[in-house]
């Protein structure tokens, strides 16, 4: 049996019912090759961690940014609560000495294994709201990923590279940048894109996401990037 006492003390909370966070690692290609193994895959928790995850950021920056516009705050949010920093704070907490993965799935370490870490983390966000509620929930939420607020602004991580990669392209070059789904994989509970920002017939830059939507943002942030525009 896994000890969990080290995430534990990492993540600040000491679980009552250790089957909800030890079922918040499980991913579902594990139980494909491991069927015998007794508790069920991490969907259902990372469906629910989500929402709390969206509802306490959103709540935080609405009262933390009085005279910011909507639009400012969203994009706050996206940047707090996107695959890449839901990774780093899943990786700063151990997450992958816990992960419980198909052989397959644990030899790879690059975007998908990204995805995988920024889902298992909204599972752990979901199994703390089940074991001990909204509030516990919301103080891990508060420590771990709203202490990233200062960051992303200084760093301007927010910034919507979409729009930006359409303003520079028009001004640079008199184009407006259009987007192709160049990839789709995973079933559809689990959909990863690949998609292509194109200026006319020619491809700048590539980007990943769980959404076409934050594709397409990454497609545009490396296309910023590349052509020296950022």
């Amino acid at each position: 049996m896994v000890d969990f006492a080290n995430f534990e003390k990492k993540a600040g909370i000491t679980f009552i019912n250790k089957d909800l966070l030890r079922q918040a690692f499980v991913h579902r290609s594990y139980l494909n090759e491991n069927k015998w193994y007794g508790h069920g895959h991490n969907e259902r928790l990372e469906f629910l961690g989500d929402a709390v995850l969206e509802l306490v950021v959103t709540d935080h920056l609405y009262h933390k940014f009085p005279e910011n516009n909507e639009g400012d705050l969203t994009a706050y949010r996206s940047a707090l609560v996107n695959a890449n920093t839901c990774a780093s704070v899943a990786t700063d907490l151990g997450v992958n000495d816990y992960l419980l993965l198909s052989k397959g799935e644990a030899k790879d370490t690059g975007r998908a294994r990204t995805f995988i870490l920024a889902n298992t983390l909204e599972a752990i966000i979901g199994s703390i709201y089940l074991d001990q509620g909204y509030d516990i929930a919301k103080k891990f939420i508060v420590e771990h990923i709203l202490t990233l607020v200062g960051n992303v602004i200084k760093d301007g991580t927010w910034i919507d590279s979409k729009s930006l990669f359409q303003e520079k392209a028009q001004e640079e070059t008199g184009i407006t940048p259009s987007y192709k789904t160049v990839k789709e994989t995973g079933p559809d509970h689990d959909k990863h894109f690949t998609v292509g920002v194109y200026l006319n017939k020619d491809l700048i830059a590539t980007g990943d996401g769980q959404s076409k939507q934050d594709a397409e943002q990454e497609a545009a942030k490396k296309a910023l990037e590349t052509k020296g525009w950022a």
